[in-house]
């Protein structure tokens, strides 16, 4: 389970927590034609700032696959990956301190 803002995890919810997000997010500056992804929901930023595009929240549910309806990437969903990693590596979206 993935806590919204303003809702407090409990002992039973599962949460992964990266670069203080809730949700991993992701990006293909390099313009891969597909990421493996360790994480069935996930954001995708696009381009790291400031060439990304809205942040939008992707949720495979069943599926294995999902493309970003902004800028085409196709997700994979990977068992083997932690939520934090990506194939090819280097995609996780990690914001920089201002």
């Amino acid at each position: 389970m993935v806590c919204n803002l303003g809702e407090t995890p409990t002992d039973n919810d599962q949460v992964t927590a990266m670069a203080g997000h809730a949700v991993p997010h992701f990006h293909n500056d390099a313009g891969h034609r597909a990421i493996s992804v360790g994480a069935h929901e996930f954001m995708c930023v696009g381009a790291n700032p400031p060439f990304d595009h809205p942040h939008v929240y992707l949720d495979m549910g069943g599926d294995s696959e999902k493309v970003c309806p902004y800028c085409s990437t196709l997700y994979r969903y990977d068992p083997s990956l932690k939520a934090t990693e990506s194939v090819p590596p280097g995609c996780v979206y990690t914001p920089r301190a201002a």
